[in-house]
């Protein structure tokens, strides 16, 4: 019941409704980052990933976690409609936050649409310069529009302050963002 009733309300525009500011979590990341870049092996590097996800992930109230949270479930079940129409609300609720941008990029970059997901991830960016996932979601979109210089530029930027990225090994002699002619 209490689900309909936010589903309700946020369809009726939110009646005035205004989602608060989120929470400054920069010092919270930063640590994370340092952890990050101290991380002995792989295994560390990704348990300290999923706590950065676990920071960007946490939406400033309760309605707005669930508008997260529901379209989170929609893209995992592949209903990409849905969970557009989701992240459509979220962002107009919370244009403050950035997770709300980078979710929709998601589904956007899923879906193939690459200036879509381009425009989202820079919204992301520009509320939270520092945003690993969309940053790294940044070049994997770039890459895919052609764009090899400036995605190789964003992923190296997302290895700063996470150099245990998946998307690390893209850098590598012979992948795709590799330097022509250069080992990395």
């Amino acid at each position: 019941m209490k689900t309909l009733c936010v589903i309700l309300f946020l369809a009726a525009g939110g009646a005035g409704a205004t989602c608060p500011a989120p929470q400054d979590t920069s010092e919270e990341i930063g640590a994370l980052f340092e952890e990050a870049r101290a991380a002995e092996n792989d295994q560390a590097g990704q348990q300290i990933a999923a706590k950065m996800w676990q920071v960007w992930l946490r939406a400033p109230n309760e309605t707005a976690q669930e508008v997260l949270d529901r379209g989170m479930r929609y893209r995992s079940g592949f209903d990409f409609a849905s969970a557009l129409r989701e992240f459509d609300r979220l962002a107009e609720y919370c244009p403050l936050y950035a997770e709300g941008f980078n979710q929709r990029a998601f589904v956007h970059f899923l879906r193939e649409d690459y200036e879509s997901a381009l425009v989202d991830l820079d919204a992301a960016l520009a509320l939270s310069p520092d945003h690993v996932g969309a940053r790294s979601g940044k070049a994997l979109t770039l890459m895919n529009m052609g764009r090899i210089p400036e995605a190789r530029a964003e992923l190296i930027l997302a290895l700063e302050n996470n150099p245990w990225l998946s998307e690390r090994f893209l850098l590598n002699n012979g992948g795709p963002l590799a330097l022509p002619g250069k080992d990395i």
